[in-house]
């Protein structure tokens, strides 16, 4: 079984190898900015001492992808850029020293440029441009930008500080591919973005490496392998299942796989740099022991396993999935999953909940205000938690990407937007006589407009404001809906808007429960009129909403509203 081997080196280990840049890769062109920005960096850095060590962090230069030639000899397949400075600035620092106290520095060779060798080691001038061939222009520009800047930091700058946090601080992810691997096809696919070297594929490499298992027979190694890359794969295919991803994320995530979400729950160091999580890994490995690896990956699936636990859970399903859906971040949940015995956590769990709600009074809750949409969200899914004798679980995957918003039951005034051309059709469809529809002029006039005369586009603003009523943006007025069903009755009375929720249901569009009993009356007592939302409907769903979620209200509000 081949896996490629991949280590952490020092810029100091890299000084014994020779490095061939093959002609399918582009030429060296970093700028003057890129230059500057890394001497920069590294001389702003400062390595300090990692707790319960011996040790102290380091600074990534990012990964170099290479193949073996011969003994200490490599082909570049990714990082000849960032290999090339380093070179550059090594050989600035080298002229600081009297020719026998010079440093060896490793051998760099372009193909394509057949004295580069020759050129980079005995004709590099910090003084002129060579512009014999492009690939000189630019590193000889780029060494000319490592000289200036040396040079502008003054005599009392300490070159030896930087030159030893250069070496031995600043390190690089070293990727070693298989021998037997392509090098031709890896650089396509890597530049393709098709197998980036994310975190994840670098923390696999450090399970997977050969190296790990030095002291284990053959056959127990390759038993091992198979164990830890049938087990990875479970986990990632796991976690492709959106019900389980939105589950646990209250977004879409943009990793490049889904595991690396284990990952970084893991690591203990957010960082702007791309893979400190894989910095966190590998500090883990220390003795590179058969233990080792074993402790580690029991730490992975342990957390996978919490949280496939919660997931099955129902009731830890709803609640968690609550939290996370309104932001509480998934550490500091498990921090208390870990803390906590069970029947503890479940009951931080409630009380995490009833804290978000303890200053709302659901009287004053209004659309476009705080607290509405987690009130709406929580009574949808305690709702459906309510329910103990169904398996049915509220579906967080469709809540996060179908965008599910605030929507009014029955429109106000201020939503309507109707072209002209289409204001005496929405007389038509939404226009409904009832008590409060008394002015028996205007109830003529429309009648007469419905017809199929003229509208005067000047009344058909006041004619809204009479077939629509008082405005109401009280959370008796307001339910969660799907973007896309919003979008297509946001003009409608409740009429309409109910018409157009049964018709996406019969198609096969999942209707929040809670949206779904509003609009065929489950929640009203007396049902006088099936296409009017009307003060007897909004009470008694206002009244649902209290009694469902009840448990995590303030006692104060229930008692405050009983009066």
């Amino acid at each position: 079984m081949e896996h490629n081997n991949i280590s952490i080196r020092t810029i100091n280990d890299l000084l014994k190898n020779n490095f061939f840049i093959p002609s399918y890769q582009r030429g060296y062109r970093w700028t003057e900015q890129q230059v500057t920005e890394l001497l920069n960096d590294i001389n702003e850095f400062s390595p300090k001492e990692i707790e319960n060590s011996n040790e102290k962090t380091w600074y990534c230069l990012q990964p170099i992808v290479v193949k073996k030639k011969d003994d200490n000899e490599w082909d570049v397949i990714d990082g000849q850029q960032r290999l090339t400075t380093t070179f550059l600035i090594l050989h600035h620092l080298n002229q600081g020293y009297v020719e026998n106290r010079r440093k060896k520095l490793f051998g760099l060779k372009y193909e394509t440029r057949e004295n580069s060798a020759d050129y980079l080691q005995k004709e590099l001038n910090g003084e002129t441009i060579n512009d014999t061939n492009i690939d000189y222009y630019f590193i000889s520009s780029a060494y000319k930008t490592i000289c200036d800047w040396f040079k502008n930091k003054g005599e009392q700058f300490d070159v030896n500080t930087f030159e030893s946090k250069f070496n031995f601080s600043t390190k690089v992810i070293w990727y070693e591919t298989s021998a037997k691997d392509d090098s031709i096809d890896i650089f396509t696919r890597i530049n393709s973005g098709k197998i980036p070297l994310t975190n994840a594929e670098l923390i696999k490499a450090l399970f997977l490496n050969s190296s790990n298992f030095a002291k284990a027979d053959s056959e127990k190694l390759r038993l091992k392998q198979l164990e830890i890359a049938s087990e990875w794969d479970r986990i990632e295919y796991a976690l492709q299942d959106d019900s389980f991803w939105y589950f646990i994320n209250k977004n879409e995530n943009t990793l490049a796989t889904r595991i690396e979400f284990i990952f970084n729950l893991m690591s203990d160091k957010p960082s702007d740099d791309k893979y400190s999580t894989f910095h966190f890994f590998n500090e883990k490995f220390k003795t590179k022991s058969e233990k080792e690896i074993n402790d580690n990956w029991q730490e992975i699936k342990k957390y996978f396993q919490t949280l496939e636990e919660w997931y099955n859970d129902r009731e830890l399903y709803h609640k968690i999935g609550y939290l996370i859906a309104i932001g509480t971040n998934i550490k500091n949940i498990l921090k208390e999953k870990k803390e906590k015995s069970k029947t503890k956590f479940s009951y931080w769990i409630d009380q995490e909940i009833e804290s978000k709600f303890k200053n709302v009074n659901l009287e004053e809750v209004e659309y476009n205000g705080k607290y509405v949409r987690e009130i709406l969200l929580l009574h949808n899914i305690q709702t459906m938690l309510n329910n103990e004798n169904e398996t049915n679980r509220f579906p967080f995957d469709r809540y996060k990407k179908e965008s599910w918003d605030v929507e009014h039951i029955h429109a106000i005034a201020t939503e309507v937007n109707v072209k002209i051309e289409n204001q005496i059709d929405w007389l038509k469809n939404n226009f409904i006589k009832t008590d409060n529809h008394h002015n028996e002029e205007l109830n003529n006039r429309i009648e007469f407009i419905k017809s199929g005369n003229t509208i005067d586009e000047n009344e058909f603003e006041d004619i809204v404001d009479y077939v629509l009523g008082e405005e109401d943006n009280s959370l008796r007025n307001l339910c969660l809906l799907d973007s896309g069903t919003n979008r297509s009755y946001k003009n409608d009375s409740f009429k309409e808007k109910r018409k157009k929720i049964i018709e996406r249901e019969i198609e096969g569009t999942f209707i929040p429960i809670c949206t779904k009993n509003v609009f065929m009356k489950y929640y009203s007592a007396n049902v006088k009129d099936i296409e009017v939302w009307n003060e007897n409907d909004r009470t008694s769903y206002f009244e649902k909403i209290q009694k469902v979620i009840n448990q995590y209200l303030p006692q104060m509000t229930l008692a405050e509203n009983e009066q």
